[in-house]
């Protein structure tokens, strides 16, 4: 039967199932909305079962279409990779590399991988773009980038996530807020805060509120900023603060403009995911760059603890009381008494 089904079909039934909207799989794929609804009532027929349940609100699949759907999936899977295979097998490394990254990894680990990876594979055709969370993951979902590194989340229909990095998140401020580079703070204590956060849209923002909520962190003044640049400008220029990942902070681990503080009782931490589709493996080219980037990703976190231990053990020597002197004390020479004359 597999053979009456054309390739556009399977599509459809694909971004109907992920999107659960026949329009968003139009904008999705690039088609009209009756040409979607034409190529699964297609499907439809030749199955005999119905596999969406149609409303005002949407398109929910049927518990045959969640089968044809992951069978579908599986078919798509398998054609990729045979193809990505065939290309390994009979050509160099080539081809385009379209891949998504957050400000937290543009900053320090895009580069250092970049220069690791364009001397070695100078074929490929190398394309990134940088955004957050949302638009990032429905530019993997829509086809348009390979993989996207996120924050974890709940996850979507379509996607594969595997978790990439646990990173500490750090209170970052400039010189006016008048903390000290590395010295471990407790937000509690320095509230009320100024504080710049991402929008209600980031899913680190979220994690920041809850914690606030927790801890009893009152906010004194609050700004939205999703531009990174912007925000570590702002900050170090005003007294205001920001929570950020250590992977964006490593650069100023030594203070100067931006002065990075590690969060404490207790720490705030976040983790980031590698986001793929279930339908496509990864080419060859965002193999190799993964796997170059995830080793910039565990020297930083290398250079942080380094950091972090060195300033433990410089506070403990600095609070340590100075030591006794051991040994015998030197005594002076004693004076000989002039003899009385006689």
């Amino acid at each position: 039967m597999l053979d009456r089904f054309t390739l556009r079909q399977i599509r459809a039934v694909i971004a109907v199932a992920e999107e659960s909207s026949f329009t968003r799989a139009a904008a999705r794929e690039h088609a009209t909305q009756s040409g979607i609804s034409q190529h699964v009532a297609a499907a439809e027929k030749i199955l005999g079962v119905k596999l969406f349940e149609r409303a005002a609100t949407g398109a929910r699949a049927t518990p045959a279409g969640m089968r044809f759907y992951r069978r579908c999936v599986e078919a798509i899977a398998m054609l990729a990779q045979a193809g990505e295979e065939t290309r390994a097998v009979a050509t160099a490394v080539a081809g385009p590399l379209r891949i998504g990254l957050m400000p937290s990894f543009t900053r320090a680990a895009l580069a250092p991988a970049l220069e690791r990876f364009v001397p070695r594979y100078p074929h490929v055709r190398i394309h990134i773009v940088e955004g957050y969370s949302g638009l990032l993951t429905d530019m993997v979902l829509g086809n348009d980038l390979e993989f996207a590194i996120v924050p974890a989340f709940e996850g979507r229909m379509g996607l594969r996530a595997r978790l990439l990095v646990r990173d500490r998140e750090m209170l970052v401020s400039g010189p006016r807020r008048g903390l000290l580079p590395l010295e471990p703070v407790r937000l509690g204590d320095l509230a009320p805060l100024k504080i710049v956060v991402p929008g209600r849209q980031n899913v680190r923002r979220r994690n920041i509120d809850i914690y606030f909520q927790t801890h009893g962190v009152a906010i004194a003044e609050r700004i939205e900023l999703d531009a990174m640049i912007g925000t570590l400008e702002f900050v170090a220029r005003t007294d205001w603060v920001a929570i950020l990942p250590g992977l964006i902070c490593v650069n100023d681990i030594d203070g100067g403009a931006l002065i990075v503080s590690p969060i404490a009782d207790p720490p705030l931490h976040a983790e980031f995911v590698v986001i793929t589709q279930v339908r496509r493996p990864l080419s060859q080219p965002a193999r190799l760059f993964l796997d170059i980037f995830e080793a910039e990703i565990a020297a930083i976190k290398r250079r942080w603890a380094a950091a972090i231990a060195l300033h433990k053990s410089m506070r403990r020597r600095a609070a340590a009381p100075p030591r006794p002197r051991t040994g015998s004390p030197i005594r002076p020479a004693a004076r000989r008494r002039p003899r009385p004359r006689s």
